[in-house]
């Protein structure tokens, strides 16, 4: 009997008790905000907001603000200078620092130690249960797991309130056990200089028996490069033949998938996508053959949703679990035990399913293209590069876009950066794909592009290999789990990769090719 088969029987229990998310998903919800109601009632914001009298939903919803991280700021603050019992029992050591935001300015996400135990290795817990469930040949357990992450940020720490990435932050905190079956060493996994994490990763675990991968996507593709570097082989089922599965998130899996296909090419090789954020642990993809993500219902985490329609008006309505609709576009509103008290995170999801309750995510608050009511998402522009690349052998390494906001003509238009992998042998079709395509599935992008009355077709500047990588650098943000902001309402961003670029683009007279010498 392997290894895998012993410690299988370990999850027996939990994969019985998550038969429940498909008829009682409303009912655990209701539990879990009981439950955080009872735990925080003498807290300061507790008391401040009378959780002791709050008896359900609606006096929840009538006592309690939604937040954004700057109306809780103050008491993160305070926490963060030794303050306890403020927004959840007790004192919160750890803070994650967010990354991925369209701004440099930081947050301090607390995670307090129910919300370690109760999101996020809970999480970790039920991706492997699940996997499990739908893989029962699984070895898993008879080799190591490569789990990338970030590190500390010891120059925002104070007595006894520490800094990271979540990802350090949970390698800190892991059961020892875990130890033992994953690499690379506890010590280079926290490394905060990724060049130099990448290249001891690698040398670390090329002769070691690797049997599942878990990270971010794009920075797991740079770790696999310098391994196959460092070996001199082809293909990473070379390296490590008994490689089953990559469990992945943080990013969309959809621009890395050819490229990942392309290095393993083991055919019983699995990928699995998890939703685990700085705020808590939300979606399991638990069908294979379904990207959707299984919504965590059980867990610290109450769950509320803001119509994406809706999200800038006075009197946008707010609606628990049981009030979505399936293919509706929602902001995703939390209270956990981490002490976010109905706080919007930023993301935004669509329900595929209600029984049980399954999303896609769509993209973010703040990430998409609205400048001329085109609506554009980053589930639009992943769907549409995928599509461009289907079509034209090309593959995406990474991407980010913005408007060229109208002229003195009133003509304007997307402008999309672009590192290829395997660039496409005609650009400007590859353009003319994905323009088209994004007026296939997005009726408010096809109204505005409607005879290039509002809108002008969009434009495409090939970035030089590493320039996101560089920019990154240049943020203090390479590696761990910082990622390009994909769609951006401003040409902030742009406008530093366009100058890191070397690219001659003159704002008033923009070309109209989709290509710039």
């Amino acid at each position: 009997m392997s290894v895998t088969n012993i410690v299988g029987k370990l999850f027996l229990a939990r994969q019985k008790q998550l038969s429940r998310y498909e008829k009682d998903a409303e009912l655990l919800q209701n539990m879990v905000l009981e439950r955080l109601m009872q735990r925080a009632k003498d807290t300061e914001y507790g008391m401040n907001h009378l959780f002791s009298i709050i008896k359900d939903y609606d006096d929840f919803a009538r006592n309690v603000p939604v937040n954004t991280y700057e109306e809780i700021k103050t008491d993160i603050d305070h926490m963060r200078h030794e303050g306890s019992d403020i927004l959840w029992p007790g004192k919160v050591n750890w803070f994650a620092k967010s990354s991925g935001t369209t701004n440099d300015k930081s947050k301090f996400i607390p995670v307090s130690s129910d919300g370690l135990q109760n999101i996020h290795f809970a999480g970790g817990k039920d991706t492997v249960a699940i996997y499990l469930m739908n893989n029962p040949n699984s070895r898993l357990f008879d080799g190591k797991a490569l789990i990338l992450g970030g590190s500390h940020a010891p120059n925002y720490n104070f007595s006894n309130s520490l800094v990271g990435d979540l990802s350090a932050i949970l390698i800190e905190n892991v059961n020892p056990l875990i130890n033992l079956v994953r690499v690379p060493k506890k010590k280079t996994a926290l490394l905060s200089d990724f060049e130099l994490k990448r290249e001891r990763i690698a040398l670390e675990t090329c002769k070691k028996n690797v049997t599942n991968l878990s990270g971010v996507p794009s920075w797991m593709l740079s770790v696999l490069t310098k391994v196959l570097e460092i070996t001199g082989k082809n293909r990473i089922d070379e390296v490590w033949p008994n490689l089953e599965v990559f469990f992945h998130g943080g990013v969309a899996f959809t621009p890395y998938r050819q490229q990942y296909q392309e290095i393993i090419q083991n055919p019983g090789m699995h990928y699995m996508e998890t939703y685990n954020a700085s705020e808590g642990f939300f979606g399991i993809q638990n069908d294979p053959n379904d990207p959707s993500l299984l919504l965590m219902v059980d867990y610290d985490i109450f769950y509320e949703f803001i119509p994406m329609d809706e999200f800038d008006k006075p009197d946008r309505h707010i609606v628990p679990l049981s009030g979505v609709e399936t293919g509706r576009n929602y902001a995703m509103v939390i209270s956990t035990s981490c002490g976010l008290w109905r706080y919007i995170i930023g993301d935004t999801v669509m329900f595929t399913s209600k029984n049980p309750y399954k999303f896609v995510i769509t993209g973010r608050t703040k990430h998409f293209i609205n400048a001329f009511g085109e609506e554009l998402i980053v589930d639009n522009a992943e769907k549409g590069l995928a599509y461009a690349c289907e079509k034209t052998g090309a593959e995406v390494l990474e991407y980010t876009a913005a408007p060229i906001f109208m002229d003195h003509h009133a003509k304007c238009k997307h402008q999309w950066i672009i590192e290829f992998a395997k660039e496409p042998a005609n650009l400007q079709q590859f353009a003319d794909l994905l323009d088209s395509h994004l007026q296939e599935i997005n009726s408010d992008y096809e109204a505005k592009r409607f005879k290039d009355i509002t809108l002008q077709h969009l434009e495409i500047v090939k970035a030089k290999p590493g320039l996101f990588n560089e920019w990154l650098k240049s943020k203090g943000k390479l590696g761990g789990q910082h990622k390009v902001p994909r769609l951006s309402n401003n040409r902030d961003i742009i406008n530093e990769l366009l100058d890191k670029n070397n690219t001659n683009f003159d704002i008033e007279n923009p070309l109209p090719n989709a290509n710039h010498p």
